[in-house]
């Protein structure tokens, strides 16, 4: 009996985070925006309605990356599918791969702001001096206007910022040790 709780409980512990993150991605909890895969159809468009979204672009400093937007704000009918372009480049000696967190503000906001593609779905990984565009797709869902505590919103932040992915670590040793593999010595 005793047993079986204790599985169950670390069964729960793995299962946490994959949880919370899909419970944040659905409900838009602490400014997760959510996923979809197409804008409203245009009958669902609010033409006469502009929303601010100013472009956040941060790197933790253990990753020797320069990343910003091309833009810094872009005005987002409700409903209407943007695209806006990001770019990282790779200051560092070595490739490295990086994952990017991202979050709306404020986070009211958050469960109305869907993303279609975005850079922030993988890992990206760049060589020595390689810069590569990344995009977002988005759009804001004109519900925002039915919800009293958004509907007077102007302004949203989309913010990302990119730290080293956690297997980044080992990449290096692992390609030399393909190499080292290659190289038929004799």
């Amino acid at each position: 009996m005793v047993g079986g709780l204790a599985a169950g409980m670390l069964g729960l512990a793995f299962a946490s985070v994959p949880l919370y993150k899909l419970f944040c991605s659905v409900t838009g909890y602490g400014g997760t925006p959510r996923v979809d895969v197409a804008a409203p159809l245009a009958s669902e468009m609010v033409e006469d309605h502009l929303i601010t979204v100013s472009l956040d672009a941060n790197v933790n400093p253990h990753l020797k990356w320069i990343f910003k937007p091309d833009v810094s704000a872009v005005d987002v009918r409700l409903g209407e599918e943007s695209l806006v372009i990001f770019r990282a480049r790779n200051t560092g000696q070595k490739a490295v791969t990086g994952t990017a967190a991202f979050n709306v503000t404020p986070f009211k906001a958050a469960p109305y702001v869907s993303k279609i593609d975005c850079f922030c779905f993988t890992e990206q990984r760049l060589n020595p001096g390689e810069e590569v565009p990344m995009a977002v797709s988005f759009f804001i869902d004109p519900a925002i206007m039915d919800d009293p505590d958004t509907r007077n919103l102007t302004d949203i932040v989309l913010s990302y910022t990119f730290y080293k992915s956690r297997d980044s670590e080992n990449e290096t040793d692992s390609e030399t040790a393909m190499l080292g593999d290659q190289i038929d010595v004799k």
